[in-house]
């Protein structure tokens, strides 16, 4: 089974570390549970150049342009974890009804880690869209669930598919690992995703740390139109650096990228890491200051609200 590597050196490997982290962390307390009603139910199709993007919680964006419907990193259950009764748990429920998706002509999973590839959610997916295809990383195809079978392409970086008829899908470097217990650490690829919609490109970055690959994708891809960054679980950065933005990380990643506009994702679901639960939108408004760029260029919104750009 190969094994892959970032295009910058981490300290992942190191076990040590780990286990630093582990034993000293004091993670500050999180709310139980976030009420919030879900958003309207997205438009059926968007057509021409508009482009549409839903953050619906977590890493999971729908995203809709020239007629088709693209969902990145789906995830409707309660936990991401390998068991159903244990593990990191919502917050907040996903912010549109599952039953409420459009036809879905593409789905695209960034990594193999479970707030990223969830089975269940996979599973549902892959019953309910059956015309659907899905895209992801080498060696993740053995984590996607039956439903999907003989509808998957892996790629490998600057690799690119269809990920609908007329829809390329191109997967790109991003600075992570990927891992789905003890003993598969770098047996598959990690990565985002650049999507051709007839109106411009969208970005989705999945996970990363900051590093050489936002200015590298600009340069062989072009600034995208859209760019889909994380900005949450980065405390503390002696440990999570290299793997995650914070988010004045991820205004540097937008400035690489070069895109015409930005949202925020990956905060405010699942408590993975060590900073407050309201500290990425606060760090995220702190870091767009510093770097004088206006906040409606790069924004948040209430999870199952859309973004239409015109």
């Amino acid at each position: 089974m190969p094994t892959y590597q970032n295009l910058e050196p981490t300290d992942l490997n190191k076990l040590h570390l780990v286990l630093k982290w582990s034993l000293t962390r004091r993670p500050p307390k999180w709310p139980r549970w976030v009420a919030a009603e879900p958003g309207p139910p997205p438009p059926r199709s968007v057509a021409g150049k508009r482009l549409r993007a839903t953050v619906v919680s977590h890493a999971t964006v729908l995203l809709q342009g020239g007629g088709f419907n693209v969902l990145v990193d789906p995830h409707w259950s309660q936990r991401c974890s390998p068991v159903a009764w244990a593990g990191p748990k919502r917050v907040c429920a996903p912010g549109i009804r599952f039953e409420d998706l459009p036809r879905i002509d593409a789905v695209l999973v960034t990594h193999d880690h479970y707030d990223h590839l969830d089975r269940p959610t996979l599973a549902r997916l892959g019953a309910a869209f059956p015309q659907a295809r899905l895209l992801t990383g080498l060696g993740v195809g053995r984590a996607i669930p039956a439903a999907w079978r003989g509808r998957v392409s892996e790629l490998d970086w600057w690799q690119s598919a269809e990920a609908a008829p007329g829809l390329k899908a191109t997967y790109t470097p991003g600075r992570h690992f990927s891992a789905r217990g003890p003993f598969d650490r770098w047996r598959s690829r990690w990565g985002g995703f650049v999507i051709q919609f007839p109106g411009g490109s969208a970005y989705h970055a999945g996970d990363s740390g900051y590093g050489v690959h936002f200015g590298m994708i600009r340069q062989r891809l072009g600034a995208p139109r859209l760019a889909l960054l994380p900005v949450g679980a980065y405390l503390p950065r002696w440990f999570m650096r290299h793997h995650h933005m914070d988010p004045a990380d991820a205004v540097h990643a937008f400035r690489d990228l070069g895109a015409r506009w930005a949202l925020g994702m990956h905060y405010g679901t699942f408590q993975l890491a060590d900073e407050a639960y309201d500290a990425p939108l606060q760090d995220l408004r702190q870091a767009l200051r510093a770097a004088r760029i206006p906040s409606t260029r790069f924004r948040t919104l209430p999870f199952g609200q859309g973004w239409s750009l015109a």
